[in-house]
């Protein structure tokens, strides 16, 4: 824990205040966006609702930091200003692209990094009533998951509670694991149990782990999104399914970004493989069933059509919902590709808006 403390902090001490000073400018789209180059859309479009778009408020930017270590410093210092923007930035992208709804989340890591558990409550607070505030000023466009401070277990229950029924959020959005300890601990039954009872769905998004693996030595391009945070929110959704967080909390819905962190093209395997493997729980159901009843995911960040149809065709046409992870991604390729891909319009219109619709009782 020493390490992760000192780690975590010379990462924070790094950063000058630079968000006002940037220009604002979109980041750019790479041939990496789009699977296919967009034709145009013989129909109107579809709606849109996205669920991984993010946010950040001046007083969290020395959290976002630590996000440095992932990610090129040029491409951070662009996103920035469009992570700060509330305003006609935000909404012209939206418009331009078809993007109706999007619910907006603290870019992380958050306070989930702060030591200090009283001062993560706080800041937790503070930003779920400064986010109420701008989905107020555009109800229709911008919805909220609430950012939570996990070091208090009982304290996020609570102020997930307050966000939902008091502020109108649509659940809530975890980066990953929080000072070392990860959602299958015991001590977050407490958590879970209100989440079921409020009906909230949990976005569990990346984070770095709370130690660097040298599987990751010499290749930095590895350490982030390219490849270890879908190992880590993979691996951190699996541990809630072996641990019986799930059998414990069979209600509970989590959502996983970026078309499932790779979990849909493993459920097989892991059926298969699972009666050969040590264990500390025996599960009630298979794994693959606790995927398709327990797990959602987004297309956040992924623009292909082999990818949808494997994530369609094993989570089921009901688990699978489009998002963007703006301003990390290109509105404007996620935007075109869902209108043109390769699925059947009933398909579409799931992913697109109804299924997020349903879950997040919109």
């Amino acid at each position: 824990m020493d390490y992760l403390l000192a780690r975590r902090s010379l990462v924070q001490s790094s950063l000058s205040s630079l968000a006002a000073t940037v220009a604002a400018a979109p980041v750019p789209a790479t041939a990496a966006n789009a699977e296919n180059p967009p034709a145009p859309v013989a129909r109107p479009r579809m709606r849109k609702v996205a669920l991984e778009e993010h946010f950040i408020f001046p007083e969290f930017i020395t959290y976002l930091a630590e996000t440095k270590q992932n990610i090129r410093t040029d491409f951070y210092d662009r996103a920035v200003p469009n992570l700060s923007d509330f305003g006609e930035g935000r909404l012209s992208v939206m418009d331009q692209n078809g993007v109706d709804l999007v619910v907006l989340s603290l870019a992380g890591p958050g306070v989930q990094i702060e030591p200090d558990a009283n001062k993560a409550t706080r800041l937790a607070h503070q930003c779920n009533d400064m986010l109420a505030k701008e989905v107020q000023k555009q109800p229709a466009h911008y919805a909220g998951f609430a950012h939570l401070a996990l070091q208090n277990p009982k304290g996020a229950a609570d102020e997930l509670e307050r966000c939902m029924h008091d502020l109108g959020f649509k659940g809530a959005l975890i980066n990953g694991e929080t000072n070392g300890i990860y959602l299958d601990d015991r001590r977050y039954d407490v958590f879970w149990e209100r989440v079921q009872a409020l009906q909230a769905p949990i976005y569990l998004h990346p984070g770095n782990p709370p130690d660097h693996s040298h599987m990751y030595s010499g290749h930095p391009e590895m350490w982030g999104p390219v490849w270890s945070w879908a190992v880590e929110t993979c691996s951190h959704a699996m541990r809630l399914m072996f641990s019986g967080t799930f059998d414990r909390y069979p209600n509970v819905h989590v959502i996983l970004g970026h078309m499932g962190e790779t979990l849909p093209i493993q459920l097989w395997r892991l059926d298969s493989r699972m009666p050969t493997s040590h264990q500390t729980y025996t599960l009630k159901k298979q794994p693959s069933e606790y995927v398709r009843d327990n797990i959602r995911i987004t297309t956040s960040g992924v623009c292909s059509d082999a990818a949808l149809r494997c994530a369609l065709d094993a989570l089921g046409t009901h688990s699978v919902m489009f998002s963007i992870d703006y301003p990390m991604e290109d509105t404007k390729s996620a935007a075109n590709w869902i209108e043109n891909a390769k699925i059947t319009e009933e398909e579409r219109a799931l992913v697109c808006y109804q299924n997020a619709t349903a879950l997040l009782r919109l």
